[in-house]
Parts: C-alpha cells; sequence; structure tokens
C-alpha cells in the first residue's frame, strides 16, 4: 500500500513538474498567458502552441496580396477566426483562435477596417487587429464647403494632409478631367459625399477621389439638361454652387435658380450674396468663410466674384455643390421671380417676387 501511495506521489510530482515544464516553453515561445487563465486551462493551450509552434510564425502564401477585413462591433472572436480562414488569410481558424485566447488577445481585438494579407502570420494578424486606428478612415465632404472648409477638417479626418498642402494643390489646375478644361481650382468639383479612405492618402489622391466622383454624377442627361438652360458644365456648376448657398430649404432649389437664369437671360446681373461672401474671405470676428450679415460696404469689395459689381458668372465655382443644386439648375422651376428674400421668421423660406418694388415689400423691417 505504501509502494502505491509513493508512486501515486511520483506520478503526480512528475505530472505537475512536466505541466510547469510545458506551460514555462510555451511562455518562452508566445509570451506570458492571460492572467485569467486557470493552470489546467493554461496548460491545455501551451500544448496546442506547443504542437504547432512552426505553424505560427509561418504565412498561409508568402507572395499574397493586401485584402480589405473587417471586424464587426462586438464580433466572437470564434468567428473573426472562422471568417480570417474563410478569407484565405490564415491556415487554420482553431490554432488563430488558440494563440489569441493564450495570450489575452482575443479580448482586445478592436473593430474596424484592416488591409490583412495571407503573406502575414497568425502572430503578425493577432498584432495587427489590435490597432485601434484601422488602416482606413471615413471622410466626409458636406454641400456647400468651399475647399478650406475641406481643409479644416483634415486635422481630425485621421488622414496625414495637412490643411495648406490640400488648398495649395486644391487651387491647381488637374489635368485629366475634361469637364475641368480651363479651370484653374478644383472649386465646385469636389463632390460632397461621404468616402472611405486610406489613412496614407496623399492630398492629391483625395483630390482625385472627390473629383472622380464628381464625375460619376456628372451624366450625359445633366449635361445636356445644362446645355439646355445654355450652359456650360462650368457655368452650370458656378450657378448651382451659388444656389447651393442659398437653399437653406432644398425644395426652393430649383425656384432659386430659376430667378437667376431669369436675371441671366434678361442681361442682369446675378446680384448674389453667396458670391460677395466668397470674395471677402475669411472673417476673424465671426469665424466664418461666409460672412453674415454683408454691410453695404462689403458689396462694394473689389473682385470679380462680386456679381453685384461685375456682371456674368464669377470666375469659378464659390463652393462645392451637391445633387440637389446641381439638379435644380439643370431642371430649374418655370417661375416669373427675378428676386428673392428670406422670410423674417428664421424658417430658412424665402419670398419671391416678380419686380423689384415687390421684393422691396418683402424685406424684413
Amino acid at each position: 500500500m505504501g509502494k502505491m501511495l509513493l508512486a501515486a506521489l511520483c506520478l503526480g510530482t512528475l505530472l505537475i513538474v512536466g505541466i510547469f515544464g510545458i506551460t514555462l516553453l510555451a511562455e518562452r515561445s508566445f509570451g506570458s498567458p492571460a492572467a485569467w487563465l486557470t493552470l489546467p486551462q493554461t496548460a491545455q493551450y501551451s500544448v496546442r502552441l506547443l504542437w504547432a509552434d512552426g505553424l505560427l510564425n509561418r504565412a498561409l502564401d508568402p507572395g499574397a496580396p493586401e485584402k480589405e477585413f473587417e471586424v464587426q462591433p462586438g464580433e466572437s472572436v470564434n468567428s473573426v477566426c472562422d471568417r480570417l480562414a474563410q478569407a484565405g488569410l490564415v491556415i487554420d481558424a482553431a490554432m488563430m483562435r488558440d494563440y489569441l485566447i493564450y495570450t489575452g488577445q482575443d479580448t482586445s481585438i478592436q473593430a474596424g477596417r484592416y488591409r490583412l494579407s495571407a503573406a502575414m502570420s497568425i502572430k503578425d494578424l493577432a498584432r495587427e487587429m489590435q490597432d485601434a486606428s484601422p488602416t482606413d478612415v471615413d471622410f466626409v465632404v458636406l454641400p456647400g464647403w468651399r475647399i478650406e472648409e475641406i481643409a479644416a477638417t483634415l486635422p481630425t479626418s485621421g488622414l496625414s494632409i495637412t490643411p495648406e498642402e490640400f488648398v495649395t494643390a486644391a487651387k491647381t489646375p488637374r489635368p485629366g478631367f475634361e469637364f475641368m478644361a480651363g479651370a484653374g481650382t478644383t472649386e465646385g468639383f469636389l463632390f460632397p459625399d461621404s468616402y472611405v479612405l486610406s489613412r496614407t492618402t496623399p492630398a492629391d489622391g483625395l483630390l482625385d477621389e472627390l473629383i472622380r466622383n464628381f464625375a460619376r454624377h456628372l451624366s450625359i442627361e445633366l449635361e445636356q439638361s445644362f446645355a439646355a438652360q445654355g450652359l456650360s458644365v462650368h457655368q452650370a456648376v458656378s450657378l448651382a454652387s451659388i444656389v447651393q448657398r442659398e437653399a437653406v430649404r432644398e425644395e426652393e432649389a430649383p425656384v432659386i435658380a430659376s430667378v437667376y437664369l431669369n436675371r441671366l437671360h434678361d442681361g442682369m446681373r446675378l446680384d448674389a450674396d453667396p458670391t460677395v461672401q466668397y470674395a471677402l474671405g475669411f472673417n476673424a470676428i465671426q469665424q466664418t468663410w461666409w460672412t453674415n450679415p454683408l454691410s453695404l460696404e462689403d458689396f462694394q469689395v473689389a473682385s470679380p466674384y462680386n456679381t453685384y459689381l461685375f456682371k456674368g458668372f464669377p470666375p469659378a465655382p464659390i463652393a462645392n455643390p451637391g445633387s440637389i443644386a446641381l439638379r435644380a439648375v439643370a431642371a430649374p422651376a418655370a417661375s416669373p421671380y427675378y428676386y428673392f428674400s428670406a422670410r423674417c421668421d428664421g424658417s430658412g423660406y424665402h419670398f419671391f417676387a416678380e419686380s423689384f418694388q415687390d421684393h422691396l415689400g418683402n424685406l424684413c423691417p
């Protein structure tokens, strides 16, 4: 009986020594195990990882290109590993899961979009998905923004483009876009939208993406509708940029477009307040690019953009119009109006008038 007990104790000791030896070896190879794992769990995962040791550092396909992989918010580690295997990024989902659980990285995988490759090992993939800053960012351009307003969002966008380099590049002619021929600036052609961009996108790449999106929205039908109004694309975009700044309420955009087109067809000046605001530039007191209200002195600003002083279109668009403003110019309302003024109730709606006399009667006291 004593011999059997002694043998059992010896066997237990050997087993304990063996377990500690395995866990120690695993710790040397893979780092410290997660603090919340029990000793049996640590031993279990240690054995699995040591068995697969060579595969953890081996890429499934050393020459594979990157592909996009998205981790959803709240997604389980099992789901992530299974999808990595389905996407051909890891050699074995269970092996990936074991490594993540052993190291504790299963609880710190970050939701987001990543650029991953089968040329990365399991260890590399696990480390990549701990980065809280995914490789892509969402970048938004709002309708009616001018170049400088887009630039002002760059420091907090996640892109590595400075406002200064963006403005410089945006105010330089860009070849390769036929509809921009002769334009000395990209103003008006940076299409308002939400974009998914790589964090490493340079200024030229950002501009090209915004302009390409404009081109995608410039259908043949839209160009033909501009021509039916007697407008080139450049003129139509310039007018749409004014409509965009004036139409607080989207449903009024076609009527506002009709006012300006009526003035143009009758040889009148556009007399558009937003062109004066654009000419004035940044208002340091109001901290805005769009001075409001305008003073009588403001209307005398000596600039070719001031359509109160100069007939016809401004030299270039004054902002970047969205689809609604562009369509309003392409298909304006059939109206007899030549004037409009903001209603006095702060609603954003306007009074419209055929004569200047009626217009004066609509002005707020």
